[in-house]
């Protein structure tokens, strides 16, 4: 059995999602207390987080980004909100998708299989580079010896890169590969994604500017030498 943990404090619809979910193989966990599913997840096990924004404690961003610190689970952000600038923060903090309500059930289904698929489907060697290794069975990275803290769309994007050196992509395609939809509104959040993954790896000793290269009025593309 799967593991999902619905995070909303109007009950019904955590019942509702619970629903469409149980069917699947999904035991779910629901928690109405964003806290307590904060806590829940730091002991616990889980397949996949369902997560509302607005919450009386403390937003679903900040849930997010709480999560984000210590686990790399899959979270999909379930709200009623459905301004770009909210898409563009939740994604920003760490989500991995990013649903709208009203929402299809057959849609949350497909992107709850299409998250959970880019999160397992990992090479058990991992990719390395000059030093620098990610081992995607365990999500992790490492310079040498010293540990990289990565989410999971900065794992997936640096992955990206290290697979197909001096492969040019677009911000177009790098949205529709890894977060799986296409928007001309989202280009700010590759961008946010790219400097975060500089920062890391210069943090921990790589030249990330000699590799991680912006092709102006195109993309990224990591220079292999």
């Amino acid at each position: 059995m799967k593991t999902a943990v619905l995070v909303d404090d109007e009950q019904r619809m955590m019942d509702l999602i619970e629903l469409y979910l149980a069917p699947q193989g999904y035991t779910c966990i629901k928690k109405d207390s964003a806290l307590e599913a904060v806590l829940f997840l730091k002991h616990n096990h889980a397949d996949i987080v369902i997560l509302d924004v607005m919450m009386p404690e403390i937003d679903g961003w900040e849930v997010c980004k709480r999560i984000r610190s210590f686990s790399a689970i899959p979270i999909i952000m379930l709200t009623a909100r459905d301004a770009a600038e909210d898409m563009v923060k939740g994604l920003n903090n760490g989500a991995d998708d990013y649903i709208t309500k009203p929402f299809n059930e057959d849609v949350l289904l497909a992107r709850i299989e299409a998250v959970t698929r880019r999160i397992s489907h990992h090479e058990v060697d991992g990719v390395s580079f000059k030093g620098l290794k990610l081992n995607e069975s365990a999500y992790e990275a490492h310079y040498h010896a010293k540990s990289i803290s990565l989410t999971p769309k900065e794992f997936s994007l640096l992955s990206l890169f290290l697979k197909s050196p001096d492969q040019v992509y677009s911000r177009d395609h790098l949205l529709t590969t890894i977060w799986g939809f296409r928007s001309n509104t989202e280009d700010r959040t590759i961008d946010s994604h790219i400097r975060n993954i500089r920062e890391k790896l210069r943090h921990a000793g790589f030249p990330a500017n000699e590799h991680l290269k912006t092709v102006w009025g195109v993309g990224y593309k990591w220079k292999s030498s």
